[in-house]
């Protein structure tokens, strides 16, 4: 902790020398100028336009060029037409065994050949010299270059194979005539006649079924008929018997018969009616509690703006507030005795 402990040096007495003097005015820096980037793409645009521009600028003129004197005199551009080779007739071979095609190729002259003179150099362009030495760089096959070429031979012995199956001429082997006068058809076969038997359907015998029951039906309907229109009349029992005579009852019929007696009843128009005037009472009620209700709520709120404009006239009314007092200040002089300016010694080797 001593090591760090910071310890002041004493004050440079050239430091005071001419600090009363007035501070020169520093000088005045120049401001910066901002420099764009130069980039390549503002360089593309800028040639661009500049191409444009210069296109635009320049204004094509039509020049008209002479007219060829050879035109006019013959023929010019047009080659001279070759005369084809006379066809040679050959007789075919169709009668030969060994029929094969011979390819007449046509006898192509031969035409001389030309030198040509190499051009003359353009004595603008400076002479290169070509080097006569030999380059380091030894030329080496590739490494598939055998393979490429075992590939080439197979496919060229295939090709060659190919070509011998073509020009192999086919040998035709006729087969001997067969013996007309012997038959060799297979026996005939003579099928029986067809026998035609009727269809058993299942619509036949259900039909069948409802007939049969249809005909006992009729028949049941029948025999009643007959049963009903043979009249047989019954003994008149009736002449024989007393008149009817009625006896006086001994209890009345309600007594007699409890439920015949007379009960109240009400109507439903009544009683909708009865309901209906509740309905309208509660109604009513109903409609004079929220009135009422409405009423208290607009006194309420009524009350309460009064209350607050008798508020807010209150508090805009002003209100002076009184003028404080505070006590004297008095001056005193400062017993700590003046501070010693000394010059600060940073490097090691000025401090004692």
């Amino acid at each position: 902790m001593q090591s760090y402990k910071f310890r002041a040096q004493e004050v440079n007495s050239r430091i005071m020398e001419g600090c009363f003097a007035v501070p020169k005015k520093p000088h005045v820096k120049e401001t910066t100028k901002p420099i764009g980037f130069d980039l390549e793409i503002e360089k593309r645009i800028r040639e661009r336009e500049e191409i444009r521009k210069t296109e635009e600028v320049e204004e094509y003129s039509f020049h008209s060029q002479p007219c060829p004197s050879k035109i006019l005199d013959s023929v010019v551009g047009v080659p001279e037409k070759k005369p084809r080779p006379v066809t040679m007739p050959k007789s075919p071979a169709f009668t030969l065994k060994n029929r094969v095609r011979i390819s007449y190729k046509e006898e192509e002259k031969e035409e001389a050949h030309v030198i040509k003179a190499n051009p003359m150099p353009h004595y603008a362009v400076p002479f290169k010299p070509r080097s006569t030495e030999e380059k380091a760089v030894e030329i080496q096959p590739f490494s598939f270059e055998v393979r490429d070429k075992e590939r080439e031979a197979l496919k060229q012995k295939k090709i060659e194979q190919m070509r011998k199956k073509t020009a192999e001429v086919p040998v035709f082997k006729a087969r001997i005539l067969p013996d007309f006068d012997v038959s060799r058809l297979p026996d005939k076969v003579m099928k029986p006649v067809t026998k035609v038997e009727p269809f058993h359907l299942r619509v036949e015998e259900r039909g069948a079924m409802k007939d049969k029951e249809w005909s006992q039906m009729m028949k049941e309907e029948l025999r009643k008929q007959k049963e009903a229109a043979c009249f047989k009349a019954r003994p008149n029992s009736v002449a024989n018997r007393e008149p009817f005579q009625p006896k006086k009852a001994d209890q009345s019929l309600t007594e007699r018969f409890p439920s015949m007696a007379q009960e109240k009843f009400e109507l439903a128009t009544e009683k909708r009616a009865k309901e209906r005037m509740e309905f309208e009472m509660r109604k009513a009620d109903d409609k004079a509690m929220r009135e009422k209700v409405q009423q208290e709520k607009q006194k309420e709120a009524e009350k309460l703006d009064k209350d607050e404009t008798s508020r807010l006239r209150q508090e805009l009314v002003h209100k002076a507030n009184p003028v404080r007092h505070y006590k004297t200040v008095d001056i005193k002089p400062s017993d700590k005795p003046l501070t010693v300016a000394h010059a600060p010694h940073f490097s090691e080797r000025f401090r004692l």
